[in-house]
């Protein structure tokens, strides 16, 4: 008898066609622009050696919304004063901390399905991401 192991869906990259919609539906109209230039300036803090801005790579899981990532660069070191966790990581790795962390950040100031929707759905995927264990250092 064998067993098969399906192998955790891994998130896919946003046609371009749909960017426009893409930031509204993950954090609501009401806080696009905020949301967005939470997450950039998170990565500022983040990333302070690395990451010095650039275009952004959006990521959806079974047609919704999950996070974006930096394309600057490859990897990131996390060295930023907001995190304990030292290291380097993927651009996608970092992309999805620094949301994670933009949906944590705002939750304590904006009242949002959408930031608590988005948290939960990107936390719960990236259990199962192949740096989930650095994720988890970074946000913990």
């Amino acid at each position: 008898m064998s067993t098969s192991v399906i192998a955790p869906q891994s998130a896919t990259i946003v046609p371009e066609a749909s960017r426009p919609e893409f930031l509204p539906t993950l954090f609501g109209r009401s806080l696009l622009i905020v949301a967005e230039n939470a997450v950039y300036s998170l990565m500022e803090r983040l990333s302070p050696l690395d990451y010095g801005g650039g275009f952004w790579t959006f990521y959806e899981h079974e047609g919704k919304p999950l996070f974006l990532a930096p394309q600057s660069k490859s990897r990131f070191r996390i060295t930023g004063e907001i995190t304990g966790f030292q290291g380097e990581v993927s651009a996608e790795a970092a992309g999805i901390i620094a949301t994670l962390f933009a949906f944590s950040h705002l939750s304590f100031q904006y009242q949002s399905e959408h930031l608590s929707d988005g948290y939960g759905r990107l936390y719960a995927y990236s259990a199962d991401h192949p740096e989930a264990v650095e994720i988890f250092q970074a946000i913990d």
